[in-house]
């Protein structure tokens, strides 16, 4: 990963955690019924989620209490604004947006000397069966600070009140505890510590609950599209639910999200496109074996690409070319269809949500889309890091230097 790194593509946006902010931190675990990590200096995001905790404990999900009972952690107003980069949902990074629009000033006053916990609560204790997701409805997000300082204010106050009643300014022992609450707490007074609760209306989504599933249920009927074959063998046997369900590799699934206004395509407009191009190159490169020219120098030379192109065997170029031959032939007859002549997958990676979604449906759908076919590296490395980091350490290390370079000019 030292390429990405360099190229600021990698973790780049994380925020260093040490000294007390590891306390803090740890406290938060511990009262989210965690054990708390033994790193001694670490990183975290816009949710508080930290790779490199995550790395010690073995799972990118260390902050669920089961699938159903996701957490995140402030603990500086520096996460404002942050990247989620492993979000458990589509709308975590929504969630937190509104959770800093509202307590932005108290998140700023509290981590000065605290912590906060958040409770993302969906009314669901545990998931039982696959299409216990379908309970999604309203997430309420619930704030506890480290040590109760909430509380501890209220407990001061009250000792305050009680020092201003009659002669108990001459009390010994409240001075005591008054002196022992300030020393350890701070002066309180003043300071507002109370986060109220919110509500996020979830709408569409994907969760990483059951392996991950696509919840499609603001178009023409309800759509779930399981990412694992276990849990869609397991849905499909619902006999209560009026949806459709399809695993993500069905081929029947592009077809019912073009038939639902869904999604879109257009290869002609395509071909003159940098997407399409990417996509073309990234299909070439994985085609070439035992190159004597670096992948890079051969994606970015027309004169080698053809050379190269020409050493292939006739069925991998026409795969490669397929968009090309397909348009070409159309000129000549209407007769041919676009599965007799292109690949399917590389006909799947150049679909586009269709251009009458709503933005935040827009970006869910591209997320969908890159999952069913992850061959644009650009909007791989957008839409889902995880999997693009996973295929990155596979890669050629010249076809990486193009790859960090395809993504940097497009920053």
């Amino acid at each position: 990963m030292n390429k990405l790194k360099l190229a600021n593509l990698y973790r780049s946006e994380l925020i260093p955690i040490s000294g007390k902010l590891v306390d803090r931190y740890n406290l938060c675990l511990q009262k989210l019924g965690f054990t708390p990590t033994k790193l001694t200096h670490f990183s975290i995001d816009g949710i508080g989620y930290s790779p490199e905790i995550a790395e010690e404990k073995g799972t990118t999900m260390y902050l669920n209490n089961g699938e159903a009972n996701p957490h995140a952690i402030i603990i500086s107003p520096l996460q404002k604004g942050k990247p989620v980069y492993s979000p458990f949902h589509s709308f975590d990074r929504e969630m937190m947006k509104q959770v800093f629009q509202v307590h932005g000033q108290k998140i700023n006053d509290i981590t000065r000397d605290s912590a906060i916990c958040i409770d993302f609560d969906q009314d669901i204790d545990a998931f039982y069966e696959p299409l216990d997701v379908l309970k999604y409805d309203k997430v309420y997000i619930k704030f506890h600070l480290i040590n109760n300082l909430d509380q501890i204010q209220k407990q001061q106050q009250q000792l305050i009140d009680t020092f201003k009643q009659g002669n108990n300014f001459i009390d010994e022992d409240l001075h005591a505890k008054l002196l022992e609450s300030a020393q350890t707490y701070g002066d309180l007074r003043g300071r507002d510590l109370s986060l109220h609760s919110l509500q996020y209306q979830t709408d569409s989504f994907y969760t990483k609950s059951f392996g991950g599933v696509y919840v499609l249920r603001d178009f023409i009927s309800p759509i779930i599209v399981f990412e694992n074959l276990k849990w869609y063998k397991e849905a499909i046997k619902d006999t209560i639910h009026d949806i459709t369900i399809f695993h993500i590799e069905q081929p029947e699934l592009m077809d019912k999200l073009r038939n639902h206004v869904i999604i879109e395509h257009d290869l002609e407009e395509a071909l003159n496109t940098d997407r399409y191009q990417r996509i073309k190159k990234m299909e070439f490169a994985m085609a070439l074996k035992d190159t004597q020219h670096p992948l890079r120098d051969i994606l970015n030379d027309a004169v080698l690409f053809k050379s190269y192109l020409n050493k292939l065997d006739i069925n991998t170029r026409k795969r490669i070319m397929g968009v090309e031959l397909y348009l070409d032939k159309l000129e000549v007859s209407n007769q041919y269809k676009i599965a007799d002549i292109v690949d399917s997958n590389l006909f799947n990676a150049l679909h586009l949500p269709h251009s009458s979604l709503i933005a935040k449906h827009q970006d869910l759908i591209w997320k969908l889309l890159i999952n069913v076919a992850p061959k644009d590296v650009l909007f791989l490395y957008w839409y889902d890091k995880e999997e693009f980091y996973r295929q990155y350490n596979t890669w050629d290390d010249s076809f990486k230097d193009w790859v960090i370079e395809t993504i940097s000019n497009n920053i």
